[in-house]
């Protein structure tokens, strides 16, 4: 196993504490636990085979402790952090609460729907609209708590990996979250403006939308002109498929609302899957709508043996495995340089584009690897043309390469050789038609740690299908359960993307650390489908031992009223959530028209739901969202105005935190989590910016060398 033999202590009933405590277990590392959580499906499967201990007899043998909780709740819980420092000084800790552990609001109360409230998240998640009455909504599957959790397991992995013993991780959820939209992040702290949830033109449709279909909806993304003609095709060449309106992907995005009404014509005579697989034919990228229950169904799952049996209350159920194949090299053990940094000397060989990829390179850059990004010549990574690459590209260094070229290859092998890591994310296939494979450079370069990330990972039936992050957002069930019940489906924010992007960096600790250990590389082939069921667990168990997960909008099946209601303001809301009897009780107190309701029970206030909901929102109308949500604070309960991107620039809470990066005239959003040592930080390079250099340095080519090599044109 990837983590044979390191030991983590889980501390405390918090749920992300146990998702970071799940991706290690799954990882194989030792897991021992101090007052979890297992009286719900979810709290049972997260803390499945994890034995509990003393405290003491916990943290004694620990490689890493990971607690949540506020200072408070961590001091109430009897895990302050001096006092887990003191019991084992040479553990890396990990503290994750919803604010961090610092600034002020580390207190506050918050659960999954405030946080993806305060983070900005829930303006974006189901994206634009063509109402602003219709209230922002939450994701499925108790995702704040996956998302801190992922983190707390990626930041958590590298400070055990680092040489300064004791090192401290502080993830706030609130602020995990909020990096899942770097783009809009950095849009905002660039300009002081923030995305609309208003839709303008085509609400990016023509880039990919949802179509209805006969049983359902089907997702298409024919995004490049190439394949906007090869789905014409599939729909069999309609007439109105060659008017001028359509012909080039501006004119789609300029007379959008008539294009999917004639699209949505033809996609309603067929079945979801039968669209999908006519477009996947057509190398449309294309799937259909998933329903959670047809994932247990599903060939590529059972042939990637995703699936695990396991017993909850009794229950025989399915539950997700590890979303990661894995496959080691034999060869001696080989230490980590030393370093201030977790990655100090680690060289990374960097072929991935857009957003998962690297996302995941610039978190094992900012912990000290030297990232070496391989791109094509002429426009280079697409994150170029947007706001992503000024963040994401952040200390890494750039070379072009054109592998179309045989000296080009050439070069990216011995590169490889010199290379601890090499991450891609590009499609089934291409790697090896290029001849840089895992089998080609791991016979160079036996210690090399290949990470794949792919839409349906690498084998398998689906293997080789055409797929983006936000097309299996809608194949896994996540985009279909993201909505009010009322609502059609939609695309929405990518997602997945970003939360591949912790995923991807804790993999490669994990494996340094086993190559440090035991000896020999890695091969990771992740799928990130997987990686999107792996994180809906608890909808996944609902499906087994309860009704099918349908849309709920922002109800919760554990609180009422839970819920997000208008404000003072242009699309201005607040967010509430009401977890027991005594926080009702103190809402009634600050809402005297909630009277006629006050003795009721959850299960009565969930029957009166909808009166009381309007009552709310009459109540909240009129006031600030930040007024209401400090005044509800002040009575204990969760609660938390709807944030923009630009509300989080302002954040004085993030202030406070150092979240925020200067860069020029404005901000750069940080890191999901902050450490007692050091990142490295640097500007994004240009394209090629060192391919010089790195020729020089790395494979000792020398300038003229390098300018022959520039006029055969293997640099473009």
């Amino acid at each position: 196993m990837l983590l044979a033999g390191f030991r983590v202590a889980q501390l405390g009933s918090g749920l992300a504490a146990a998702v970071c405590g799940r991706l290690f277990a799954d990882c194989g590392a030792e897991i021992v636990t101090v007052d979890a959580a297992r009286k719900t499906a979810l709290a049972a499967y997260l803390n499945h085979g994890k034995p509990s201990a003393s405290l003491a007899g916990a943290l004694a043998s620990a490689d890493l402790i990971v607690a949540e909780g506020s200072p408070g709740s961590l001091q109430t819980q009897g895990f302050p952090s001096h006092l887990l420092c003191q019991h084992n000084p040479r553990a890396a800790l990990v503290l994750i609460s919803p604010f961090g552990q610092s600034g002020p609001r580390a207190e506050e109360n918050a659960t999954d729907l405030t946080l993806l409230a305060a983070s900005g998240i829930m303006r974006m998640l189901t994206g634009q609209v063509d109402d602003l009455s219709e209230p922002p909504v939450r994701a499925i599957g108790r995702q704040s708590a996956y998302i801190g959790g992922l983190a707390a397991a990626c930041a958590g992995m590298h400070a055990a990996l680092g040489q300064t013993p004791g090192a401290v991780v502080d993830v706030s959820i609130h602020e995990a979250l909020a990096t899942l939209a770097t783009t809009e992040l950095t849009r905002a702290g660039q300009t002081g403006k923030s995305w609309s949830r208003l839709r303008l033109a085509d609400g990016n449709g023509a880039t990919v939308c949802i179509l209805p279909a006969s049983d359902g909806y089907a997702a298409i993304s024919p995004r490049e002109e190439k394949q906007w003609q090869a789905w014409l095709e599939a729909m069999g060449s309609p007439d109105w498929g060659a008017e001028p309106r359509f012909t080039r992907k501006a004119d789609r995005i300029a007379n959008w609302d008539a294009l999917h009404a004639l699209m949505s014509e033809w996609s309603r005579r067929h079945p979801k899957q039968w669209i999908a697989d006519r477009a996947q034919a057509a190398h449309v990228p294309s799937f259909a709508l998933g329903e959670l229950a047809e994932q247990f169904h599903s060939p590529q799952l059972a042939e990637r043996g995703f699936w695990r049996p396991m017993t909850i209350a009794g229950e025989p159920v399915q539950v997700p495995q590890l979303p990661t194949r894995l496959i080691y090299t034999d060869a001696g053990p080989k230490p980590l340089p030393p370093g201030p940094l977790p990655l100090s000397g680690v060289r990374v060989l960097d072929f991935s584009w857009v957003i998962a990829g690297p996302t995941a390179t610039r978190h094992l850059a900012a912990m000290g690897a030297d990232v070496i990004k391989v791109e094509a010549p002429g426009k280079g990574d697409p994150g170029r043309a947007s706001e992503l690459h000024t963040v994401l590209g952040q200390a890494k260094r750039a070379i072009v390469l054109d592998l179309k070229q045989p000296e080009a290859v050439e070069i990216a092998k011995r590169l490889a050789v010199q290379s601890d890591v090499l991450i891609e994310n590009f499609a089934t296939g291409v790697m090896e038609r290029l001849g840089l494979g895992v089998a080609e450079l791991q016979a160079l370069n036996p210690d090399l740690i290949y990470i794949s990330a792919s839409g349906m990972g690498r084998t398998g039936p689906q293997a080789k299908a055409v797929a983006y992050g936000t097309l299996l957002q809608c194949y896994a069930g996540f985009a279909g359960l993201n909505r009010h019940p009322e609502k059609p489906p939609r695309v929405g924010m990518a997602w997945l993307d970003p939360m591949c992007g912790l995923l991807l960096p804790f993999l490669t600790a994990a494996s340094l650390w086993r190559r440090a250990q035991h000896g020999g590389g890695a091969r990771a082939d992740v799928s990130m489908v997987e990686a999107m069921l792996w994180t809906l667990a608890d909808p996944l168990l609902l499906a087994q031992t309860g009704a099918p997960p349908v849309p709920l909008g922002n109800a919760d099946a554990d609180a009422s009223p839970h819920g997000v209601y208008p404000a003072a303001g242009d699309d201005a809301w607040l967010s509430l959530a009401v977890p027991d009897d005594a926080a009702w009780l103190a809402l009634c107190g600050a809402v005297p028209a909630l009277s006629p309701w006050r003795d009721l029970g959850l299960v009565e206030r969930k029957a009166e739901a909808a009166a009381i909901d309007a009552v709310l929102a009459e109540w909240s109308g009129p006031l600030p969202a930040e007024e209401a949500a400090r005044l509800l604070q002040s009575l204990g309960l969760p609660a938390a105005a709807v944030a923009s991107s630009a509300d989080l620039v302002a954040c004085q809470h993030l202030q406070a935190r150092g979240f925020w990066d200067t860069h020029g005239e404005g901000v750069l959003p940080g890191l999901p989590w902050q450490t007692s040592f050091p990142r490295a930080t640097a500007a994004a390079p240009g394209l090629g910016e060192h391919t010089e250099a790195v020729l020089q340095e790395v494979l000792d080519y020398s300038v003229a060398d390098i300018a022959a090599l520039r006029q055969r044109g293997v640099f473009g």
